[in-house]
């Protein structure tokens, strides 16, 4: 039986449906200087957390069950397991395999204000300045869309450095996010758009089974002598060996 082509091509269009949806609602900052405004939300919170896994074989990150959830996760557990190991190549795998954090805010990126509200993703360092600049007194609600503030983000990699670095800097007079919105239908607009972070990543929620077969499937090399694998007790050390060694010699990045 040959390839079934509509088949494929309906995959292809969801692919090519997922990845152009995916541009509009995220933004990313370029190398250089840009401007944004960041939304207020209901919540008064607008820095979502979410913590993420990644480089488990060819599946794409995914929300981890323990630490956004509270749920069992089978590859948190055998993270917890390479870090008891002690040796320096489980360690190595450990921090490959571990949820990373990240955080999300709803923002309007100046000079692109018609493509809407989108959510900005950042690290624990980008997070960490934002807090201190809304704790700062000097200034008011940064978020406010009369009196808030616009944020300066410089992105790239200075000389030296491994990777690219974030630096923010508020401007020095409060704005509304709109300078000509008297009626205040375009905050209402914005306000009413920003992306629902349950909506945005419920394809990256993942069940305590799934991410068990997930990891299953990885450790055997994609199927091959699943019934072999142990799933997380003490006789993993020999598929951990067997699969470091495969990325060693591979010259993969752990």
């Amino acid at each position: 039986m040959g390839i079934n082509l509509d088949k494929m091509r309906s995959k292809l269009d969801r692919v090519e449906g997922r990845l152009a949806r995916a541009s509009e609602i995220f933004w990313k900052p370029q190398d250089g200087e840009q401007t944004i405004r960041i939304l207020p939300t209901e919540d008064g919170d607008p820095f979502r957390e979410f913590w993420f896994h990644y480089n488990l074989g060819n599946n794409r990150g995914f929300l981890s069950p323990k630490r956004n959830f509270g749920e069992s996760d089978p590859l948190d557990d055998f993270v917890r397991s390479l870090f008891d190991q002690g040796t320096p190549d489980s360690i190595k795998m450990a921090k490959n395999l571990m949820a990373r954090q990240r955080f999300f805010s709803p923002v309007i990126v100046r000079g692109e204000e018609e493509k809407g509200v989108r959510l900005w993703g950042y690290g624990k360092m980008a997070y960490k300045q934002l807090l201190n600049l809304v704790l700062n007194p000097d200034y008011s609600d940064i978020t406010d869309p009369e009196t808030g503030t616009d944020l300066v983000i410089r992105y790239g990699k200075p000389t030296g450095a491994s990777y690219p670095q974030t630096e923010i800097t508020p401007r020095r007079r409060p704005s509304p996010l709109f300078g000509d919105d008297a009626d205040g239908a375009r905050v209402a607009e914005a306000l009413n758009s920003i992306p629902d972070h349950d909506k945005v990543f419920s394809e990256s929620r993942k069940t305590s089974e799934q991410v068990g077969q997930m990891l299953d499937e990885w450790l055997s090399g994609e199927g091959n002598e699943k019934e072999n694998v142990e799933k997380y007790g003490k006789d993993t050390a020999s598929v951990v060996d067997e699969k470091l060694s495969q990325l060693l010699n591979s010259g993969a990045t752990i």
